[in-house]
């Protein structure tokens, strides 16, 4: 591998972390926003459902568009959105400029989800792509992590806690823009950005076998995630009389951290084995984070973001290794788009049921009916993903030709 090749995909995958750090970058910071604009619980979750909405418009409008118009473009654009949003919060206007900063926040990381990922594994030099892939889900899921890891701490132990985490963000994204512009494009016969059109992701046949057990775990896993960001952090602060920011950041971090952990897995057990195992896994995650909202106590939540997180973490690189895998090349940032629409009505169609539940049944008690429908459908899930028994192809056609071609 050369030095080229490696710092390429490299390049991009760290672009990919810093604009997926902005977007979780508000979690441990929500406290402060309820303080400073006087909002309820139930609109925390419509502010993070706006972010993942943004996320599943853009992937459903445009999600494959980079298969026609090329990876770098649309990777360039989301950098612009995560400036722009970063840029909205750092106006502090109150909630329609937080519902804007949120909105571009889901317009970025709706552009960089599946372009990122198939950009990430076309750069990898032959031979390398499964490591690629572990690259591209490892700077997807750490950058989540790093960036409630990032405010929480900026927040409480700086006495400019809304704005400095954006500031360094911006100058982050500056340096992401720096390492893009220059990187290869690798889709041939790439059109002008300005030729874009809304498409609709599609599935080509040869992927519509793997990609209903694939998105089952995705959705599965991703709910866990959405609602550690979103509503975490009050009942850390409510009920575990948690309020120290960076703590809270911290146990955030660690689930997105624990789900790279769990991808690390992957290769040993194989997806087919990786992925039912990942959900039951995740039931256990489940079952820890239902047994701090009973008690009130911290140390299950703790770990119910380890293990929780490592079983998403197993989903997820499962997942994607065999979509991605099945996909022709000239379609895979489109499927892969796919897949993350699904992920992502996960990660906020549960969170917005957690908003509506905690008026009449507490907080506490909505998230114990959440975690127990989560662990049905995880254990659903699993159970359909053993009776199909999915085996990931062992060599693709369509990456063989492709790495001939190079």
């Amino acid at each position: 591998m050369t030095g080229r090749q490696r710092s390429g995909y490299l390049g991009a995958a760290g672009a990919f972390a810093v604009c997926m750090a902005g977007t979780t970058l508000p979690t441990p910071l929500y406290g402060l926003y309820q303080e400073q604009i006087g909002f309820s619980e139930l609109m925390v979750t419509v502010v993070f459902a706006v972010y993942a909405f943004g996320v599943i418009g853009v992937l459903l409008l445009v999600g494959n568009v980079s298969d026609a118009v090329g990876r770098r473009p649309v990777l360039l654009v989301g950098l612009g959105c995560a400036a722009a949003a970063a840029v909205a919060f750092l106006a502090e206007g109150g909630l329609p400029l937080l519902f804007l900063g949120r909105l571009l926040s889901g317009l970025s990381a709706g552009l960089f989800t599946g372009t990122a990922t198939a950009y990430v594994l076309e750069l990898a030099p032959p031979g390398r792509r499964a490591r690629a892939g572990f690259v591209a889900t490892a700077a997807n899921m750490g950058g989540l992590g790093l960036g409630p890891l990032l405010s929480g701490l900026l927040a409480e132990y700086t006495s400019h806690p809304l704005t400095l985490p954006y500031l360094v963000h911006l100058a982050l994204l500056a340096a992401s823009f720096a390492v893009t512009w220059p990187l290869p494009e690798t889709v041939p016969d790439a059109e002008p950005l300005r030729a874009a059109r809304p498409r609709r992701p599609s599935l080509p046949p040869q992927v519509r076998g793997v990609f209903v057990p694939a998105g089952i775990a995705a959705f599965a896993g991703f709910s866990l995630l959405g609602v550690f960001t979103s509503v975490s952090p009050a009942f850390l602060a409510e009920d575990l009389d948690v309020h120290n920011h960076a703590a809270v950041g911290a146990i955030v971090c660690l689930a997105f951290f624990a789900s790279t952990g769990g991808q690390l897995l992957v290769p040993r057990l194989g997806a087919a084995r990786a992925i039912p195992l990942g959900c039951l896994v995740l039931i256990a995650g489940l079952g820890l984070l239902a047994l701090s909202l009973a008690t009130d106590t911290l140390t299950p939540l703790v770990l119910a973001a380890l293990v929780g997180g490592t079983g998403q973490g197993m989903g997820l690189r499962g997942a994607v290794g065999e979509v991605a895998d099945a996909a022709p090349a000239e379609e895979r940032g489109g499927v892969l788009s796919a897949l993350f629409v699904v992920a992502y009505f996960g990660i906020s169609v549960p969170v917005i049921g957690i908003g509506l539940l905690s008026g009449p049944l507490g907080l506490t008690h909505a998230g114990l009916v959440f975690a127990a429908c989560m662990a049905a459908l995880a254990a659903a899930s699993g159970i359909y993903l053993l009776r199909r028994n999915v085996r990931p192809p062992a060599v693709l056609r369509n990456h063989r030709d492709e790495d001939a071609r190079r």
